[in-house]
């Protein structure tokens, strides 16, 4: 599909509707004649292009950077591009099927001049399968330096804006410029997608709100984001000021990736909290229900490319920089250490672990070494500048304290360091010390167990004998992503400086045999658990989460970032005024059921007493001889009969239809349950009462509710569940049902449901000989479903002919009702319009009259 320019950066409209699927590319032919049609639409073709262009998969990787190096030529002046084959993007095509077909958007690590980005952009579509998203130096700028770095990179790893040196106040023209930078990405994907075959995968924190400008372009675009670096707390996430934008744009995406459970229990808590999402495990998959589309939720860590790290390992020269460390250090025990440069990989703390490690331990002291490899500085900044001056610092002490002419306990090297030169120091290593205090996943480890195990290259140059069982022993924090794959490491609070510290002395002093069997434990799993099998795992779920994509219609609504897309049945539709006063006014018997909370009065409102209009839209419908007005509540019979006075033909079914009356003159009617296990339920609801502040227990005639909407809302939820179960095991023996509504757990007496009270009434209506040819009923929640599916089978099987039947639920949300209104307002415009076609012929009232439910229960 051509690609759609937007000329606002947030000029996203409501309202647009997108028809169901269209036609295949290839229509199917009738043969007249004996033969074979080929596959191509009657174009010649060798089996060849038939694979390429039939079986071929495409992947779009979308990410902040390209897997590329650029470097200009000093002869031609013409840019060079080369593959970078340490890239995870690059490793994770090893996940796909072998005629998958990977094109990757990103930007480069070089400014392009403006004159020669058409003709680099050729040259990496047609070379490397790469699109270039070349962003203004002065966007590039406040997008990467600006936002992410100073406003998001923060945030993820759990630190609050608190002073002005920790990400100062928030700048709204930055985060302009992060949406800038989205849109830029989401267009250069729009030039080359086909939003019907072709799966999208976004990557990082970089590119969050993306996915709603995709979701807008293309309804069911096959879109997963997977975020590389931690979701922190709701708590930290809630401080942020555009916490909705970046929410709702993940929730734009049919998968969401995440390395642990605590970064994805945290987003699902924010979902909950401000969005008011519940999310559920459908088959051993979390998922969300976000407007009809369920978005998935996928945990599981990346994992490197292990034949990628071998062949490092095989080089002459890893063989060689291993010979020579062994023999710089020879004698002594190394611990290795590999970080960036800045303020959550607790390098300081480590050194300060190993200070204290040296003071407890003489024995240490001229004998161990740690060698800690600093990476160059992702972002700038005073922080930067004072976490390297104090890591400094602290080692120049140890180095004086513990030091000699020819001996250092601590070395650093702070500078660019080549693959094979690390992976040397990994192979030399008894220990690697990781000690992050927050991380996204962090592979350091990984790469050192990989190196450790070696291979018969590198065994050679290590002095190891063939089948020679090879030992590891990691320390790593207990903060970093990875750790929870790590079950054999020893796991640290990396600010309990003693506790690191007889970490590493256990697993320094540790017997080979223990080494052997957790370097063994670890490496099948890191063998096992590749990026390979990572990316697999992922656009295989992401295939499972695009299923249903068009089994639906969809819509979409919602300005600017807040856009989102409804999905729902083909069959469901909003129900249209004119139509339904159409069939009103064609039929001469109808029946009206309507909910109260949500349908006739805002859910949000206060005041639940209903307004002047409904007391007056509803006595107008009553009035009408033609027609039978019920309204079907979970609220108390009193409650329901004091406000609803002044409708006296008005038909009430109170608690969820335990009392009946067909009007105001006639007496309450219950059904005959017993009510004992009312004494059970009551004590068990008060504990819990009492141990969640802000709930409340409400008791009815014939049910207790537990209200838990003033509670704080994953405790609430959390406590409701508990309810339920420990009330469903109390009452196993007794004729009461356990149920769970918005906020609400209640306990009813069998038998006692809404889709019962449609049941009786219709059955009583068609005993009495007043056949219904019109049917409605109208609600906004779970219970309102009973009413929706009982009067969906009373019309097709109790009826005689085929009644006009209208079932509307409040909301556009999935509904065994077959159409739907906004809101309350919009039900009272539906009702007045009946109202107004109703007929002028008056009822004769007669308010001694009394009609018997008794003979329908």
């Amino acid at each position: 599909m051509a690609s759609k320019s937007y000329g606002n950066l947030l000029g996203l409209v409501s309202g647009d509707f997108l028809e169901f699927p269209c036609a295949p590319r290839t229509l199917p032919r009738v043969m007249t004649v004996p033969g074979i049609i080929s596959d191509l639409d009657g174009r010649e073709s060798s089996d060849e292009d038939v694979d390429a262009q039939i079986v071929r998969e495409r992947k779009i990787i979308v990410a902040n950077m390209l897997p590329l190096h650029a470097s200009r030529e000093t002869e031609t002046g013409k840019w060079r591009f080369t593959l970078d084959e340490d890239s995870l993007l690059l490793q994770l095509k090893n996940g796909f099927a072998p005629n998958t077909e990977v094109i990757y958007i990103g930007s480069l690590k070089a400014d392009i001049d403006i004159s020669e980005q058409d003709e680099v952009s050729q040259k990496l579509l047609k070379e490397f399968k790469c699109v270039p998203t070349f962003l203004p130096q002065d966007l590039q700028k406040k997008f990467y330096h600006g936002y992410c770095k100073q406003y998001l990179w923060p945030l993820f790893h759990y630190m609050l804006p608190m002073c002005p040196d920790h990400g100062d106040r928030f700048d709204r023209s930055l985060w302009q410029a992060y949406v800038s930078a989205n849109k830029i990405f989401a267009d250069k994907v729009m030039e080359v997608i086909n939003p019907e075959d072709d799966y999208v995968w976004v990557h990082d924190y970089h590119l969050m709100v993306l996915p709603t400008f995709l979701r807008k372009r293309f309804y069911r675009v096959k879109l997963g984001f997977f975020l590389h670096s931690p979701f922190p707390s709701s708590e930290i996430y809630r401080t942020l000021p555009v916490r909705d934008e970046i929410l709702r744009g993940l929730l734009n995406c049919d998968l969401v990736g995440f390395h642990t459970f605590d970064y994805a229990r945290h987003f699902l808590s924010c979902c909950s909290r401000m969005l008011g999402l519940d999310y559920a495990s459908k088959r051993g998959h979390i998922g969300l229900d976000y407007f009809g589309r369920t978005v998935y939720i996928k945990i599981l860590p990346v994992g490197i490319h292990v034949g990628r790290l071998n062949s490092v390992l095989n080089l002459p020269c890893t063989s060689d920089k291993v010979k020579e460390i062994q023999e710089q250090y020879k004698g002594r025990k190394v611990i290795v250490g590999i970080d960036d440069m800045d303020i959550f990989k607790g390098i300081s703390l480590k050194l300060l672990a190993i200070e204290q490690l040296l003071l407890q331990n003489p024995e240490f002291q001229g004998n161990l070494v740690l060698i800690q490899i600093i990476n160059p500085a992702r972002s700038s900044g005073k922080d930067v500048q004072e976490a390297k001056k104090e890591t400094y610092l602290i080692a120049k002490r140890i180095n004086k304290t513990y030091g000699s002419p020819n001996y250092e306990p601590v070395v650093i090297i702070d500078r660019p360091v080549p693959r094979f030169e690390k992976s040397a120091y990994y192979a030399v290593a008894e220990c690697c010390l990781v000690n992050a205090v927050r991380d996204g996943m962090n592979l350091v480890p990984y790469k050192y167990i990989v190196c450790r195990q070696g291979t018969p290259t590198l065994d050679e140059a290590l002095g190891i004998k063939p089948d020679s069982p090879h030992t590891s022993t990691l320390v790593v924090s207990e903060f970093t992503g990875c750790s929870p794959s790590l079950s054999g490491a020893i796991r640290i609070n990396p600010w309990d400086i003693d506790a690191v510290a007889e970490a590493l002395n256990l697993a320094l002093t540790m017997p080979d045999p223990e080494k052997q069997l957790r370097h063994e434990k670890h490496y099948r799993y890191i063998s096992s658990h590749d990026v390979a099998y990572w990316a697999r795992s992922f656009v295989q779920d992401l295939d499972r989460a695009c299923q249903n994509h068009y089994n639906k219609r969809c819509w979409g609504f919602g300005l600017g970032l807040s856009f989102r897309v409804v999905s729902l049945s083909p069959s469901f539709r909003k129900l249209n005024v004119d139509y339904i006063v159409s069939a009103y006014r064609r039929t001469s018997r109808r029946v009206i059921f309507l909910d109260y909370d949500g349908t006739l009065v805002p859910q949000t409102c206060m005041n639940k007493c209903p307004s002047p209009e409904v007391i007056s839209v509803l006595n107008a419908l009553c009035n009408d001889p033609k027609n039978t007005v019920f309204l079907v509540s979970g609220r108390a019979r009193n409650q329901l009969g004091e406000w609803l006075g002044p409708c006296h033909l008005l038909g009430i079914a109170a608690e969820h239809g335990y009392f009946l009356r067909m009007n105001k003159a006639a007496d309450w009617e219950s059904n005959v349950a017993e009510l004992d296990w009312k004494e059970i339920v009551e004590p068990v609801m008060r504990s819990y009462t009492e141990a969640t502040d802000g709930s409340s227990i409400e008791n009815k005639d014939s049910a207790l509710v537990w209200h838990h909407q003033d509670a704080d809302p994953d405790f609430g939820s959390w406590q409701a569940m508990e309810l339920v179960d420990h009330l469903e095991n109390v009452l196993a023996n007794e004729p009461a049902i356990v149920t769970r509504g918005h906020n609400i757990v209640e306990v009813k007496p069998q038998g006692v449901s809404k889709g019962l009270v449609v049941e009786k009434v219709i059955s009583m209506l068609i005993n009495d000989g007043k056949r219904s040819d019109f049917l409605a009923c109208i609600g906004d929640d779970r219970s309102d479903e009973d009413m929706f599916e009982s009067l969906l089978k009373s019309s097709s099987t109790s009826i005689p002919g085929t009644p006009e039947v209208f079932c509307c639920t409040v909301g556009q949300k999935p509904s065994k009702a077959k159409y739907y209104l906004d809101d309350t307002a919009d039900v009272l415009r539906l009702l007045c319009g009946l109202a107004a076609a109703a007929s002028t012929q008056k009822p004769r009232y007669n308010p001694h009259a009394q009609v018997s439910f008794e003979s329908t229960f």
